[in-house]
């Protein structure tokens, strides 16, 4: 690929979480190849809109989860996928760069790689296919050109499946173990003092609505059982903060509600223990070194669906860890009395606490990358990729 040869890169994400990926992907790619050699194209938010991406139009638009909010939106993401896939096509960029959301992305890649089969096209996070629907692997060889992973277990998984050619690029997580691991002092040991209880019950409406309920229950009873006082913090994203203030009300249990990365990083920092809806933030908790027991339920519509899932865990640390050390309570176990139950081992110095504890120090090595960050190494590939193709196009 010559040195000096423009290139146009256009990237699709279809929520926020995408659209960070999106602008670090930006940053990267233009540190590697330079500002005035890109031209970017494409769907994000106000991240990437900040890397220079002017949207087709606003992520909020097709930002939407879960399967009864997809169908009430399903006219207007229907219009925006024949409308980003046009866009595409008009563009005849270098690159298509697919960023999670695959109900909105795949679909986007799908149609592009039908009407333009020269454009290359990344996918930049796997599709859980690992944990249901293993079948979507093999299908997505047929528009995905190299996919970057975020955990390290994908690209077998991958392999395993029969999916597209898979490295693991690293989770942004690594990237702010500074933010989320505490200082010297700042957590203090549980034998001594109040305790500091983190609860999280999910950043989107369904889980709130379904989850603080039994959570409250739970921490009155834990409240009747515990050997020792324990505060409460819920770190709340702002959409669902209101929500969370609402049905905390009825909490015999007072939690501080906080909001911002800021507070949230600070009350990690200090928790002696979490319940948490699953998702990321399990994750997230791991590599702070908090142990957790991790609950869920789903609408009845999506219940039907459980049959599907394949995966041993729906926690994401035990999966990068290959072991269920974190209780997960789901569906009709999601009750106060189990929650409470397992949370108890957690708050005191037990077999129950230290074995989550020893867990958790083998993240690093599993998840390490060596010395790219997650966005320079997914910008190399990038760049390996589109070398690739233009050798064959010459």
């Amino acid at each position: 690929m010559a040195e000096k040869t423009p290139l146009t890169i256009w990237i699709v994400s279809g929520e926020e979480s995408g659209d960070q990926l999106g602008a670090k992907l930006m940053r990267s790619l233009k540190a590697r190849l330079g500002s005035d050699r890109l031209r970017f194209g494409g769907v994000g938010g106000h991240a990437m809109a900040k890397e220079g991406l002017s949207s087709l139009f606003p992520l909020e638009d097709i930002a939407v989860m879960g399967i009864s909010a997809v169908i009430a939106r399903l006219p207007t993401i229907l219009k925006r996928i024949r409308f980003t896939v046009d866009a595409v096509i008009e563009a005849k960029p270098d690159m298509l760069v697919i960023i999670d959301s695959p109900d909105f992305t795949h679909r986007v890649a799908k149609a592009v790689r039908q009407r333009a089969p020269a454009i290359p096209v990344i996918d930049y996070v796997s599709p859980s296919v690992w944990a249901w629907r293993p079948g979507r692997a093999p299908k997505m060889r047929a528009y995905v050109d190299h996919l970057l992973a975020l955990l390290p277990f994908e690209p077998d998984a991958h392999r395993r499946l029969g999916g597209p050619p898979t490295t693991y690029v690293g989770h942004p997580l690594i990237e702010r173990l500074d933010e989320i691991r505490p200082a010297p002092g700042e957590r203090t040991s549980t034998l001594e003092g109040p305790l500091s209880l983190l609860v999280l019950p999910g950043s989107r409406r369904s889980e709130v609505s379904r989850l603080m309920g039994p959570f409250g229950e739970a921490l009155a009873l834990l409240k009747e059982r515990s050997p020792r006082p324990f505060e409460v913090t819920i770190p709340a994203v702002s959409h669902v903060a209101e929500e969370i203030r609402t049905r905390a009300q009825a909490w015999s249990v007072k939690p501080q509600i906080v909001e911002g990365e800021a507070a949230k990083w600070a009350a990690f920092r200090k928790a002696d223990a979490a319940l948490a809806a699953s998702g990321t933030v399990t994750l997230e908790l791991g590599l702070s070194g908090v142990p957790m027991v991790v609950a869920y339920r789903v609408s009845k519509i999506e219940e039907v669906l459980k049959y599907l899932i394949k995966a041993p865990s729906i926690v994401l640390t035990n999966l990068v860890l290959g072991e269920n050390v974190v209780p997960e309570l789901i569906q009709w176990d999601c009750t106060p009395e189990k929650l409470a139950d397992s949370l108890l081992p957690l708050l005191e110095d037990t077999p129950e606490r230290q074995r989550q504890l020893d867990a958790f120090g083998k993240l690093d090595t599993l998840m390490k990358i060596g010395s790219e960050t997650p966005s320079e190494r997914a910008a190399r590939i990038v760049e390996e990729v589109l070398s690739v193709t233009h050798r064959a196009g010459t």
